[in-house]
């Protein structure tokens, strides 16, 4: 499998950035890690391995760009207000950074988000706040609600970084009718312990009439083992 290590100066944070690529032709996918991990974490716990038949294949490009947690949502040593500054700001690496070589080196013009248990969180926010990028949004055993993150601090910020909060008041016909065309995976089961929010997040999702794959697995927990079972399933559904 071809790998690739890239590392650019972000001004979004004012330091190097890193991230691995894999493969060399595809629909990209970007994978964020889980919390606290690294841009090196789903590589070595083998979920890059797990689909590496569609990476060789051409079928996807996966590009891991770093995770930035412990600076920002994890991180006890700044007020939630900055927590959720510092974590606009790895948004718009992806936003303005990121998406672009991936969609540049690709030739697709939306991407898949992917990302487990935290990562999914990751992969849902950002997909739901930017629908017109995202074209999949892959969840393993997510997480969805921050808000035991922030000390009972509350804010714009993390409210519209909060999607079981934002997603029941979201009536704009725009962001809509772009969810309702996303391919949207919520993978858990009964042993996960995010089970509980990722049936809730599926349930506001029905509210709002938002088509998504809700897929409660039995004997399944959260885990890499189960996440390397769920990740190859989930990219086999879509069709580029």
């Amino acid at each position: 499998m071809h790998e690739q290590h890239v590392r650019w100066y972000t001004p979004h944070l004012s330091r190097e950035f890193d991230m691995l690529v894999f493969g060399h032709a595809g629909y990209p996918v970007i994978l964020f890690p889980t919390s606290l991990g690294r841009y090196y974490q789903n590589k070595d716990f083998g979920l890059i391995d797990s689909v590496a038949g569609f990476v060789n294949a051409g079928r996807f490009k996966i590009y891991c760009p770093d995770g930035i947690d412990e600076q920002s949502w994890y991180n006890k040593s700044i007020h939630p207000a900055d927590r959720a500054r510092t974590h606009m700001a790895y948004e718009r690496i992806i936003l303005h950074e990121v998406v672009p070589r991936v969609t540049h080196e690709t030739g697709h013009s939306r991407v898949v988000m992917a990302g487990a248990s935290f990562g999914g969180y990751h992969a849902v926010n950002f997909s739901f706040r930017h629908p017109d990028v995202a074209g999949y949004c892959i969840s393993l055993s997510g997480s969805f609600d921050i808000r035991s993150l922030v000390d009972g601090h509350y804010d714009d910020n993390i409210y519209f970084n909060n999607p079981v909060d934002y997603l029941p008041n979201l009536n704009d016909a725009w962001f809509l009718d772009n969810l309702r065309r996303m391919g949207i995976v919520l993978g858990t089961g009964d042993r996960d312990v995010c089970r509980e929010r990722n049936l809730h997040l599926s349930h506001l999702l029905d509210q709002k009439g938002i088509p998504h794959f809700l897929d409660d697995r039995q004997n399944c927990g959260h885990d890499w083992n189960y996440w390397r079972e769920m990740f190859p399933h989930y990219l086999s559904l879509i069709h580029s």
